[in-house]
């Protein structure tokens, strides 16, 4: 499991970059309407592995 949200954590990580990069909008404090939810995954996937590194 620990590969697989690993590999998720990056591929969220990635997409949410590639979207910011090219809208306005999301690269200043506010998301677009198809950008806030791939930072809201970026986020949730990144506390869950930050959350996981700690407690191992």
């Amino acid at each position: 499991m620990a590969d697989d949200l690993h590999t998720r954590y990056l591929a969220a990580a990635k997409t949410w970059a590639a979207h910011r990069t090219g809208c306005a909008t999301c690269q200043h404090d506010t998301a677009c309407e198809t950008g806030d939810p791939l930072y809201e995954r970026f986020a949730r996937i990144q506390d869950a592995y930050l959350t996981r590194r700690r407690s191992t």
